[in-house]
């Protein structure tokens, strides 16, 4: 009874004292982020045809549709050019705001508003990889994604050092953007722009109160108490975030797997033959061809997907066995990016397969990008050392200069030699 007392207490401990994984909710935002950017940017020019007013799905289809499933787009707040741009253009900056991770708690959040906007103005839009992306968008905003490789670890890292000099860092940017959010929010609850889906407004109204709280007890409060059970609240909120963001991964693994089991093409092992020949996802129509050339290479890769996908999530306990398979399914998304043309789906599987990475190999990535960062640009404040120069007449140094080669002095002041 004693050792089950202690090991309950010790997982209590490291639940409640640490955000666990800080590495890999740090690569999921910059997966999530970057593949949604990527996808806004590469679509601008047929913004219109997909979200806009010159989309096949109107404005009124679209109004009918989120009439009856309560989904949430703050795009059916108007059906102007003018909103739609603006809204479009607020995404992209959400994306690469959450990208640099700064104010990743609220970005976060602005982030999930402009997925879900956009995504459930045309609900036909996408290739799969939308749906991952839509859930875990969700998912981020529980997270405290920013404690590494984000804007905001450093800006932490610098108040950090003042305090410890005894300097103050005035946060005027963080209330700005808290003022301004909450004015949104209000507008659009005052006017009964939230009275469908109940839990995105609510879930917005947490965050920008949290925020507040936060805030407030930062400033206000005397003792450490208060700071540290926020502290340990967002903790538990982000480690149980981060256990459904891998339940989520392994269930869509599983999924996958268990219905591509009861298929007759994968069972006979000719399943990946059927895609690389489509029209639609043959980009490379000579790349798949020689994919295609080998039967037997065909099915391996059918039979091996499977097992891979259906076994997933029985090797979490095993690190040797589970590092294995993740490396083939990444390089298996990588191999659909490039020859069935999906880069977006592949590069959202790819975010949501990194929370599974080994720490170790994620810290070493990060050192290694820092190193090729020094030297691509080296710091400004680097103290420039002259070179050694040896004493005059030393080998290798200038000659000696005698008394008769000693420079004039004019009015106090050594000339030039000659």
């Amino acid at each position: 009874m004693t050792r089950l007392s202690l090991a309950v207490s010790r997982a209590i401990a490291r639940v409640t004292d640490s955000a666990l994984g800080p590495y890999q909710t740090a690569v999921l935002r910059i997966g999530f982020s970057l593949t949604w950017l990527l996808f806004l940017l590469r679509e601008y020019p047929h913004r219109q045809e997909l979200y806009g007013p010159d989309s096949p799905w109107s404005w009124d289809l679209a109004a009918q549709l989120v009439g009856s499933n309560d989904a949430f787009t703050v795009l059916l707040w108007s059906d102007s050019q003018v909103w739609f741009e603006a809204v479009y253009a607020l995404a992209v900056l959400f994306s690469l705001l959450l990208l640099l991770g700064w104010r990743t708690r609220g970005m976060a959040a602005l982030f999930m508003v402009g997925v879900l906007t956009l995504q459930n103005r045309s609900v036909f839009m996408g290739d799969g990889g939308d749906n991952v992306l839509h859930i875990m968008s969700v998912y981020l905003v529980f997270t405290r994604c920013g404690q590494v490789w984000s804007l905001d670890a450093r800006r932490a890292r610098r108040a950090g050092e003042a305090r410890a000099h005894g300097e103050r860092t005035p946060d005027r940017a963080g209330p700005a953007l808290w003022a301004v959010l909450g004015a949104v929010l209000l507008l659009g609850s005052l006017a009964d722009r939230t009275d469908g889906e109940w839990f995105i407004p609510a879930l917005l109204w947490a965050v920008w109160l949290g925020q507040a709280v936060w805030w407030l007890v930062g400033r206000l409060a005397r003792t450490d108490q208060p700071r540290i059970l926020l502290d340990v609240v967002a903790n538990v909120v982000h480690n149980g975030a981060l256990l459904v963001i891998m339940a989520e991964a392994c269930l869509i693994y599983a999924t996958a797997g268990w219905y591509k089991v009861q298929g007759s093409r994968w069972q006979d092992g000719t399943a990946v033959h059927y895609p690389l020949h489509l029209e639609y996802f043959s980009p490379w129509p000579s790349l798949a061809e020689l994919f295609t050339a080998s039967g037997t290479l065909v099915m391996l890769v059918t039979y091996v997907t499977v097992v891979v996908q259906v076994a997933f999530p029985f090797t979490l306990f095993n690190r040797r066995v589970k590092n294995a398979l993740l490396s083939f399914m990444i390089l298996e998304h990588a191999v659909i990016a490039v020859v069935l043309g999906l880069p977006f789906f592949s590069l959202a599987m790819i975010a949501a397969d990194a929370v599974f990475l080994p720490t170790s190999f994620l810290r070493r990535t990060g050192r290694l990008a820092a190193r090729v960062r020094e030297r691509l640009r080296p710091r400004a404040d680097a103290a420039v050392v002259p070179p050694q120069r040896r004493p005059d007449g030393a080998p290798g140094g200038p000659p000696a200069v005698g008394p008769a080669e000693a420079a004039p002095v004019t009015d106090g002041a050594p000339g030039p030699r000659t």
